[in-house]
């Protein structure tokens, strides 16, 4: 019988939010009004840089494959969330659907990662290299940054999948989280898992640290370069340029290392719920709200597709 319990399982259960019942109803009617907001700023962004010849500079462009990527990453994650709000109960999800939604997941949260770093890339190279921009900001060379970052959230997600799921879990486990996060289901596995719990923990720190770092590098250097501005005016125009990249960096890389790099003694079920609901649900949210709010060529864009429209 021990043999038999130590078996890869057909099936998990998603803890959700069944535990919190009285929250069940409200939080279902936000996750919905967040998702389609979503939806919408996310497509709109798309739109506007892929239509506006306004925004077809590399910021753009990368800001574009930004809010592609925040459009699949919700995707990937909510439908499943307001399925599971909808019952009172632990909700079943085949192995192979928790597997296919962890993979695509981590593809797309490094991806994510990756790209704000070559968004940070951009500034510097606009900023602190004016003369070379338009050859180390080329075409070609965004699209292979933009190729990279998809490249490398595959390696990790194949990676980390097979690591994963292919330990032993006893039959039918309950993973107290509303999705397949790596290390809820990691911390379920009957043999292996903390020497695959190391690994995948030193990976994770490094993908998200080491792009951490180069943001930083990138805009300690433009900081330098701002700083040698005589002029304010031109200081603060200057600055507004980055300020939307660095909102939107700090919300992404700061709910990561809280909710990933924080140590484990100093959790509970109900906060990391509470934490990854904002990184996974609000945070894609925001994003198209801060680019469109503190950028003067998206609300000229969106002033001119309205008055075209009207």
């Amino acid at each position: 019988m021990a043999e038999e319990n130590q078996t890869t399982t057909p099936e998990f259960l998603l803890l959700g939010f069944s535990d919190l019942r009285a929250l069940q109803e409200p939080l279902f009617w936000l996750v919905l009004l967040v998702y389609l907001i979503t939806l919408l700023g996310n497509s709109l962004i798309i739109f506007l840089t892929q239509t506006s010849p306004v925004l077809h500079s590399p910021m753009y462009f990368f800001l574009r494959h930004l809010s592609m990527v925040e459009l699949l990453y919700t995707t990937d994650i909510v439908p499943r969330v307001l399925a599971d709000l909808t019952s009172s109960y632990p909700q079943a999800i085949s192995f192979g659907s928790c597997a296919a939604q962890m993979y695509f997941f981590i593809v797309l949260g490094i991806s994510e990662c990756c790209l704000l770093t070559a968004m940070a890339y951009d500034r510097y190279a606009a900023i602190c290299q004016p003369l070379h921009y338009s050859t180390l900001m080329n075409h070609r060379a965004c699209v292979a940054m933009v190729g990279t970052s998809w490249i490398m959230g595959i390696i990790t997600a194949t990676t980390h999948s097979s690591l994963i799921f292919t330990l032993p879990f006893p039959s039918r486990p309950i993973i107290p989280h509303f999705l397949c996060d790596i290390l809820p289901v990691l911390r379920l596995a009957s043999a292996g898992k903390h020497r695959s719990e190391i690994s995948v923990m030193t990976a994770t720190v490094v993908f998200i640290m080491i792009p951490f770092s180069l943001i930083v590098i990138s805009y300690a250097r433009i900081l330098g370069a701002i700083l040698a501005i005589a002029s304010s005016q031109s200081r603060s125009k200057v600055f507004s340029t980055c300020s939307s990249h660095l909102l939107v960096v700090s919300l992404f890389f700061g709910t990561a290392s809280i909710t990933y790099i924080r140590p484990r003694a100093g959790s509970s079920i109900i906060t990391d719920r509470i934490l990854s609901l904002f990184y996974t649900v609000v945070t894609p949210m925001l994003n198209p709200i801060i680019y469109t709010l503190r950028n003067k060529e998206v609300i000229g864009a969106l002033k001119h597709m309205r008055r075209q429209v009207l």
